[in-house]
């Protein structure tokens, strides 16, 4: 892994809560198989040649029936623009954010570029429309903007994890810029969601986490098998909108959370640990040189 990339401080020895008495073993297993049965099927609609005639209504519903199906409550208020193109924008803590993400709106994810030569997974994310991210090349990072920017101006949702790396949920990193950048050239909206994970009552809960080198095996299992159950809260905040803010560092500021704006850092987070996100891209914009690659960049060509 190279130096540059996004870490967060979050480890499961250190963020994860203590394991509790967890629900029944049988009522885990289903719960896990039927988000297999669910994932089979929306993956089986996909590769037919109506899966792009879904409506967005029934994909919404879908992404919801998954997260519920594995034993979390999920909790939606507002509501994002349904047409036109749109940045959603989330801290990143679980795989859950993903159909949480597109629960609010069906949109075309972000993926690191290894992922597309991967057996079978890898045709499935390119026919299901993810755009596909060179994380380890600098130079590639003006095209991968301006891609996402013709996408944006074509009308389509695009969806990101600006932190560019996965925390545990009592604490957030700072958006990167980058993936704004896109939202500017395209001069669309941006649409923060704010995603929290709770336990009885009001307590903010790690269990979902997936960070440092946890597995995600670890993690299904975890969230399947917690007693009381999870809630995912999922607030659709009010939408950036275009020409509001000139650079993308505002832009990534106005969008961040209030509230978590305060939380970012490392304070009781010990050790350090790798990215495991697929956007790991967001951090490149430390670098002068890809300020100044972007800058010759210009309007992508065709916009």
């Amino acid at each position: 892994m190279n130096a540059w990339l996004p870490t967060a401080p979050c480890t499961p020895a250190a963020c994860l809560e203590p394991s509790r008495p967890a629900t029944a073993v049988p009522l885990a297993v289903l719960r896990l198989t039927v988000v297999a049965v669910l994932l089979l099927t929306g993956t089986a609609t996909v590769l037919t040649p109506l899966g792009r005639l879904v409506p967005a209504a029934v994909v919404r519903c879908w992404c919801r029936w998954i997260v519920r199906a594995a034993g979390v409550r999920v909790r939606v208020s507002g509501a994002a623009a349904p047409t036109g193109g749109l940045l959603l924008v989330a801290h990143h803590v679980s795989w859950l954010d993903i159909p949480l993400l597109a629960a609010v709106r069906p949109a075309r994810m972000l993926a690191k570029s290894e992922i597309r030569s991967w057996p079978v997974a890898g045709a499935l994310a390119a026919r299901g429309g993810v755009l596909f991210i060179e994380r380890d090349r600098l130079r590639a990072l003006p095209d991968t903007v301006a891609a996402i920017a013709r996408v944006l101006r074509a009308g389509a949702a695009v969806a990101a994890f600006p932190e560019g790396s996965t925390w545990c949920g009592r604490a957030h990193g700072r958006f990167r810029g980058a993936v704004f950048q896109a939202a500017l050239d395209a001069r669309v909206p941006v649409q923060p969601v704010r995603i929290r994970y709770r336990t009885g009552g009001r307590t903010v809960s790690t269990a979902p986490a997936f960070v440092g080198d946890d597995t995600l095996l670890a993690s299904l299992w975890r969230v399947a098998s917690a007693r009381g159950g999870i809630t995912a809260e999922v607030e659709v905040l009010p939408a950036v909108p275009p020409g509001r803010h000139r650079d993308r560092r505002a832009l990534a500021d106005a969008a961040q959370p209030t509230e978590s704006r305060s939380s970012t850092g490392r304070d009781g987070h010990p050790g350090k640990a790798p990215s495991k996100s697929m956007r790991s891209l967001f951090l490149m914009f430390r670098f002068r040189k890809a300020d100044e690659d972007i800058r010759k960049a210009g309007t992508p060509e065709g916009g």
